[in-house]
Formats: structure tokens, C-alpha cells, sequence
């Protein structure tokens, strides 16, 4: 496989599924009712949510670093890893192309399906931060978590909550293909605590092979806004959904953040 050369390549995914990573040395359901959807809101919806009172400080690198979460944060047994690890994780399941013939309004379609799947193996769900930025990840059996806090000042981060929004319709099941293996993969929403300005959850299921044996990735995906800025958390692996801790990660991560912005000091994790 040849890496995207412009995108820092990193994903979840099982170390132990023989030929699922590619690593190289040198680069680098719950279906939500609970009002976290953002699609088909009116200007004047968006406009209202906009009013909700956020901080206003600008992110800095230092405090996106302490918004970040930690292991108590998440409980369970996952284990931190260093950042250089994180940072390279990559998963072959999600490179593909997206098959147009699978919709009705093909190319449309097809292409936010395809945004989708670029933007899970690149790490960049709501964009390339146009600020501050850190990410933290972790580990637990042959799952992964992995975290991120960004600022988008000069972008629109529920711009992107509003497309993520749409993807469980225009998305719900599509096939991938890599040239010689095809792969199906299903997306539907999940509900997350509600936190933040404006927030989405998505599980993304592909199921394929790895190896020559048949393997099925599933990742819980969630952001959240805050103002200009946002959290991400992608979590899971061939293990299964991670949805306890996506939803910890979010709560927790979410009021780091705010303390952060608001110039306090994050409170003790929850032991």
C-alpha cells in the first residue's frame, strides 16, 4: 500500500490480525434519540445553538495538552501509549473505494461515504485543525482508543457535525474495495452524553478479512463542540464496539476542555 503523502496515517486496529496493519518504519447500538442529531436543523436552529454560551479563549498548545484525557478517565484497563505510537496507527480495512453502483444518487452519495472513510484512516473527521491540536492514545486488549483536541478557528467544526449528521441515511451500508477484496460496511448513530455546544455519534462496522480469514472492524466515532473547538474519539477495534468508554471519553474530555477554556484547571480524573 502506498501512503497518502500529504496525511499523517493513523487508525485503530488489532496488532495481533496478521496483515489488518501495515506498519512501516519510516512513516510515521445504540441508535441516538436524544437530540444530538444536527441534520435538517433551519439557519435560525443553527444560529440558536451558536448563541449557547461557550468560552472564548483562544486553545493554546499547552491547553489542548491538558484537556487531553487520562486512563482514569476511561476506567476499564486501557493503557496509554506513547504519543509516536498513537500517532502511527493505521488500519488496512479502512482503504477502499467506495463502489458508486451501491446508490441511488450515486456520485453524491458516494462521495460523502468515501469522505468518510478517508477521513477515519486520516484522523481528520471535522478537518484539519486550524489551531492548537493534540492527540492521546490508548490501548486495551485489541482495541483502541485514540483522543483528540483541536481548535478549528478558522474553519466551522458543526459545518462538520452537520455533514457527520447525514451519514447513517446517505451511508447506511455501502461496499469498499481495494482492488481485489471487497468489504461491507454499515454506518448508524449513536447517542452521546449530552455535553458541549453541539455533538455526533457514529458506529462504523466494516467487515472484511484480514489475513485470508474474515474480520469485522468496528469503531464508535464521536465529536463534540465547544465553541471553536472540538474533541474527537474513535474507539474499537476487530474486538467490538468500545461504546462505554467512547461515552466516558466524551463526558470527561468535554469538561476538561471547557475548564481549560474557561482558565481553570482541569478536576482529578474519577477514580
Amino acid at each position: 500500500m502506498t501512503r497518502r503523502p500529504s496525511r499523517l496515517v493513523r487508525v485503530l486496529s488489532s496488532s495481533l490480525a496478521a496483515g489488518t496493519l501495515l506498519s512501516t518504519a519510516a512513516c510515521s447500538d445504540d441508535a441516538g434519540t436524544d437530540g444530538s442529531r444536527v441534520s435538517g436543523v433551519t439557519a435560525s436552529q443553527v444560529a440558536e445553538m451558536r448563541q449557547t454560551p461557550s468560552p472564548t479563549a483562544t486553545l493554546s498548545t499547552d491547553g489542548a495538552r491538558t484537556a487531553l484525557i487520562t486512563e482514569a478517565d476511561i476506567e476499564d484497563d486501557w493503557t496509554q501509549v506513547k504519543d509516536t505510537e498513537a500517532e502511527n496507527w493505521h488500519d488496512s480495512l479502512l482503504i477502499g473505494t467506495v463502489d458508486v453502483s451501491d446508490f441511488l444518487t450515486a456520485k453524491a452519495q458516494a462521495s460523502d461515504c468515501q469522505r468518510l472513510m478517508d477521513s477515519l484512516f486520516d484522523d481528520d473527521l471535522l478537518g484539519r485543525p486550524s489551531g492548537a491540536s493534540e492527540l492521546r492514545g490508548f490501548e486495551q486488549g485489541d482495541s483502541r482508543l485514540l483522543y483528540q483536541v483541536a481548535s478549528y478557528d478558522r474553519t466551522d467544526p458543526q459545518d462538520s457535525l452537520n455533514w457527520m449528521a447525514t451519514l447513517p441515511e446517505k451511508c447506511d451500508q455501502f461496499t469498499v474495495t481495494d482492488g481485489k477484496d471487497k468489504r461491507t460496511v454499515q454506518v448508524i448513530e449513536i447517542s452521546l452524553p449530552k455535553v458541549g455546544d453541539a455533538r455526533q455519534g457514529l458506529r462504523v462496522t466494516v467487515q472484511g478479512s484480514a489475513g485470508g480469514d474474515g474480520a469485522t472492524l468496528t469503531l464508535d466515532v464521536a465529536a463534540v463542540r465547544v465553541g471553536d473547538d472540538a474533541i474527537t474519539v474513535t474507539a474499537g477495534g476487530l474486538d467490538g464496539d468500545e461504546n462505554d468508554s467512547t461515552k466516558q471519553a466524551v463526558q470527561q474530555g468535554t469538561q476538561r476542555l471547557q475548564d481549560v477554556l474557561a482558565g481553570k484547571s482541569p478536576a482529578a480524573s474519577p477514580t
